[in-house]
């Protein structure tokens, strides 16, 4: 090295000092373009030709060659003051600890590319791990780069560091509980990039985008993205709708509200009548047989319908809605389906379905789950029953008429019920 400096002999020393600076600056260059090229060109065949992470990765590495020369041979360059040598050379050698930090970062990237084309990577994401190995890393180099800079040994720094402890917890707070709350979101599965998520008080209320050491993102079904805090997930609570997914059926759990007014016994004829209804076939069988066997027993010496165990139109209604329901195409027939009356309100007695849709996209449950109430609606009158319906202005109007209360009334009387109804009513 020092012979490449005999040729600035016999210039002024401000002279010298400077084109030997240049001369290093120079070399270092050339060393560095070379190595570049010929490295890459050497490396290409095992390199990874999908991305250009790799390539960045070893080139930090290489760029840590002619920062080496920088570092070693400045002492070589004549007439430079000795501060100044040191100055250089110590920058260069924190250099060289940051390239080797950004060189380990990019490859710990590069296996995060990798680990995301495995089929389990959806599953159990390993970014947040990686994260914390970045920290660590440049958390080292930042060490040992002050160490480089102050020719002071790193043991000298960390001995201080127990002083500032208290500082560093209180700094590094958030990344600590992020740091544990990404162990636990992975080691206990509670969550995944794909899934869809509720968490009201963060709205949040879509897909899960990205799991970051510090952060989730979700992308709410209105294409907003809301960005939570990773320990949020722990403190809180969210739900997640992966078990619905895997699955793959959706519940649907909605009530048709009765007009209590519309509930009653069927007579024999309607009875006969609703036997037009395959589905309603073995569900009468089964129930007039059932029935006159317990009246035959029970009903010994008894004349009177009133003590008699009869068919009701809402029993029939809902034999009829549980057998529709399970011969549904589109209805999930290994997951629960029931048909249930809950609690009568002043709003009408609400007629349950619980059951679950042969799917989880969110446009064909609808669909399904419109279509099977648009067909119970409409099949209401069928079974003598009507949907219960708050009185609005038009109804008051139309009663307040006389023609109209008159229709009303006539329509009333022709289907008021018999005698004998009267007396099954009681």
């Amino acid at each position: 090295m020092q012979e490449l400096f005999t040729t600035l002999n016999g210039q002024p020393p401000l002279v010298q000092a400077l084109g030997g600076v240049a001369l290093l600056l120079l070399i270092a260059f050339l060393v560095n373009l070379a190595l570049k090229k010929i490295a890459l060109r050497m490396a290409a065949p095992f390199l990874d030709r999908r991305t250009k992470t790799p390539d960045k990765a070893v080139g930090w590495l290489i760029t840590a060659i002619p920062l080496l020369i920088i570092s070693r041979g400045i002492v070589f360059v004549r007439y430079l003051p000795a501060e100044i040598e040191a100055v250089v050379a110590n920058v260069a050698n924190a250099t060289i600890v940051l390239s080797f930090a950004l060189a380990i970062t990019t490859a710990l990237k590069y296996v995060n590319e990798v680990y995301n084309r495995r089929p389990e990577a959806k599953n159990r994401p390993i970014k947040g791990f990686l994260q914390v190995i970045k920290i660590l890393v440049y958390a080292a180099a930042t060490i040992l780069g002050i160490a480089a800079l102050i020719e002071q040994s790193p043991l000298l720094l960390l001995s201080g560091l127990g002083a500032m402890a208290a500082v560093l917890l209180l700094v590094f707070k958030d990344t600590i509980l992020s740091l544990v709350a990404s162990v636990q979101l992975s080691t206990n599965d509670m969550l995944r990039v794909g899934d869809w998520i509720e968490m009201p008080q963060q709205n949040a209320d879509g897909d899960v985008i990205d799991i970051a050491l510090h952060t989730v993102k979700v992308q709410n079904f209105d294409k907003t993205i809301t960005t939570i805090p990773t320990y949020k997930l722990i403190n809180e609570s969210f739900r997640n709708w992966r078990g619905m997914t895997d699955a793959g059926g959706r519940r649907i759990k909605r009530a048709i509200h009765l007009d209590q007014n519309t509930l009653r016994f069927l007579t024999d004829e309607e009875v006969a009548d609703l036997r037009r209804f395959r589905l309603l076939r073995d569900y009468l069988d089964r129930k007039e047989q059932e029935l006159g066997e317990w009246n035959a027993r029970e009903m010994a010496g008894e004349s009177n319908p009133v003590n008699a165990r009869r068919i009701t139109n809402i029993g029939t209604f809902r034999a009829y809605v549980t057998a529709y329901l399970r011969t549904h195409p589109q209805i999930h027939q290994d997951m629960l389906t029931m048909v249930r009356q809950l609690e009568p309100t002043p709003t009408g007695l609400p007629l349950q379905l619980y059951t679950f849709a042969a799917t989880t996209q969110f446009a064909e449950y609808e669909f399904i789950q419109a279509e099977i109430f648009d067909h119970l609606l409409a099949i209401l009158p069928e079974f003598g029953l009507r949907l219960f319906q708050e009185p609005s202005g038009v109804d008051f109007a139309r009663l307040s008429h006389p023609r109209t209360l008159k229709q009303w009334e006539r329509r009333e009387a022709v289907t008021a019920p018999t005698d004998g109804d009267q007396d099954s009513a009681v």
